[in-house]
């Protein structure tokens, strides 16, 4: 609502912004005072129900971030009463009459948007202007086929995890100039998001637009509606997954589970007009610099210490790769994190969300914004997902990026053996990157107190009971030659097959159970100590039976996915002010 943007209507409900027009006798929606009157009329208020009917109509819902509860109306606000009427009891989100008390006002519903390279926690409040502004904001977003690369959707009792995609595509008034007008475009800055199973916390993981990746084949919906199966690609940037060879976001989607052995829920998709557009509808995002900032190629020109930036000058600073760090686009993943936890923060923050004005450009903007899949098109679908992720605390939000060792050619990178995939494995497991989790932790470790034998006198068998071919002789030939536990040997197959890998072991062998889980990875619930659980090994002696199972990933890859304090990857929190340098 253009009104309020300007600053002329800080007292006006949006609910009063429907105006009569006297040349049809309608009631219109008007946005500013100047504006010309939509040709759109407002749904009249249907004739009154039976009392019980009303009443179960008029039910609130409950939309709550946080701790924050408001109330929605399931009810729409009827036209304003004409001269001469009988006077009507005034519904739930519209004014009273004189010297009646005025009801509860509706903030609406709460939305959660994703914007490609800005991952943004937009909160947007739709108040009850009416079923035609709901349309409005529904009409504004773009959708994509997911092409079946998601898991059909985010559910509320279990995990979430939302695929973030910024395109570098220059559409848009105002982005000719960046760089190639005409590129079809590339995924240039690509976050997953992951909010645990019980929202007590999330991991932001940000991927390298340039580490070498396999991009499968991926039947895809062009933009006419034809089916379009495209030939995968091994050894190449990740980049490629979008755009390329008419690769829609369904294929980044599936990269990414290639990748990580996660299927994303959902995908949202933003071009530059994302950053300008909600920079601004929430006046500015403050940034922090540790040194005054020139630079030819995205047009910063900042000096050191606090600025608040917006629009053109946002984008700038996102784009920036050559003045801050080695210069690398590793470095502009850092600059992209300092952004979003300063926006994070300021999106969480009452300055942003009980501010009318705010509220509506943001709706405007961030539908506007977005491309997302077909399966989240709609604004009540994307308020509920908005309600889980809202749920958790700033403090708890981690930003990370792919742990990654430089290639051969000096322009791309690789995942770095055994922590990317640590990394992967916690996001899997639903393990917190911040201390949350401390007492699950501490619990944790009290089942594996106690004495440890030296990795010499481990004695082990190792079956395959469903990890992938090779790899009980690979885990025994790293037991022997990287870990010194020379007394294993693999004996083949398990009888049957288990999801998850155990050590089962006699209680007198817990000690070298115990180093073994150090060694492997291992958690306390992948021990199963009891009377008779070992074996005897070629020489005669009783040995522990480790049986490898579906979650078993590679040998010297933990298998609990690590914790906030020893998993060795950069990470910081959105509540943690951090200067660019």
């Amino acid at each position: 609502m253009d009104a309020q943007g300007r600053g002329r209507a800080d007292d006006i409900d949006p609910a009063d912004q429907w105006v009569l027009n006297p040349n049809t006798g309608e009631y219109e929606l008007r946005l500013t005072p100047s504006a010309p009157q939509s040709a759109v009329p407002r749904p009249r208020r249907a004739a009154p129900a039976a009392a019980g009917a009303r009443a179960a109509s008029t039910t609130a819902r409950s939309a709550s971030v946080g701790t924050d509860t408001r109330e929605i109306p399931d009810t729409l606000p009827g036209p304003r009463r004409r001269r001469g009427t009988p006077e009507e009891e005034p519904l739930p989100g519209r004014r009273g009459g004189r010297g009646k008390t005025k009801p509860k006002k509706s903030t609406g519903k709460r939305i959660l948007v994703w914007t490609g390279g800005t991952l943004a926690f937009v909160l947007v409040g739709v108040s009850a202007a009416g079923y035609l502004y709901y349309q409005h904001l529904n009409n504004n977003i773009q959708k994509i086929s997911d092409d079946g690369a998601s898991t059909g959707g985010f559910s509320k009792d279990r995990a979430i995890n939302l695929l973030v995609i910024g395109t570098d595509k220059r559409t848009g008034a105002g982005n000719g100039s960046y760089g190639d007008k005409d590129s079809v475009g590339h995924a240039d800055t690509t976050i997953l998001l992951h909010v645990s199973k019980d929202r007590s916390n999330a991991t932001a993981m940000s991927i390298p637009r340039d580490m070498i990746v396999d991009v499968p084949d991926c039947l895809t919906t062009q933009e006419d509606g034809s089916k379009k199966n495209i030939r995968g690609t091994s050894d190449v940037r990740f980049n490629t997954s979008l755009g390329q060879d008419g690769r829609t976001p369904s294929c980044t989607m599936r990269t990414v589970t290639e990748l990580t052995g996660i299927t994303p829920d959902h995908f949202m998709v933003a071009d530059f007009n994302a950053v300008k557009t909600l920079s601004t509808a929430i006046g500015g995002v403050e940034v922090c610099l540790e040194k005054d900032i020139k630079d030819s190629k995205s047009k910063l020109d900042l000096s050191a210490g606090k600025h608040r930036i917006e629009g053109e000058e946002a984008l700038a600073f996102l784009r920036t790769r050559y003045s801050v760090g080695l210069g690398s686009d590793l470095s502009r993943i850092e600059l992209q994190q300092q952004f979003l936890s300063s926006m994070i923060r300021q999106m969480k923050s009452q300055d942003t969300l009980t501010d009318p004005t705010k509220v509506v450009n943001l709706a405007e903007a961030a539908t506007k914004a977005l491309s997302v899949d077909s399966r989240i098109t709609d604004i009540k679908k994307l308020a509920s997902l908005g309600q889980e992720v809202g749920k958790v605390k700033t403090k708890n939000i981690t930003f990370t990026t792919v742990p990654v060792v430089d290639n051969t050619d000096g322009a791309t990178v690789l995942p770095t053996p055994g922590k990317a995939e640590q990394l992967f494995e916690t996001i899997r497991n639903d393990i917190s990157l911040t201390e949350v989790k401390k007492q699950a932790k501490e619990k944790e470790a009290a089942k594996l107190k106690g004495k440890r034998a030296d990795a010499s006198e481990v004695r082990v068998s190792v079956y395959n009971g469903g990890a992938k071919a090779g790899s009980a002789q690979a885990t025994l030939s790293w037991l022997q030659n990287d870990v010194g536990v020379t007394k294993s040997s693999q004996l083949g197959n398990a009888d049957k097959t288990l999801t998850k890998t155990t050590l089962a072991y006699d209680p007198d062998q817990a000690d070298q159970a115990r180093k073994l889980a150090d060694l492997m990875g291992l958690s306390a619930s992948a021990l199963k100590p009891g009377e008779g659980n070992s074996e005897t090994n070629s020489q005669g002696l009783p040995s522990m039976v480790l049986t490898l199972g579906e979650d078993f990933k590679g040998a010297g890859v933990p298998l609990s996915g690590g914790s906030a304090t020893d998993l060795d990857v950069q990470k910081n929190t959105a509540d943690k002010e951090k200067c660019a340098s």
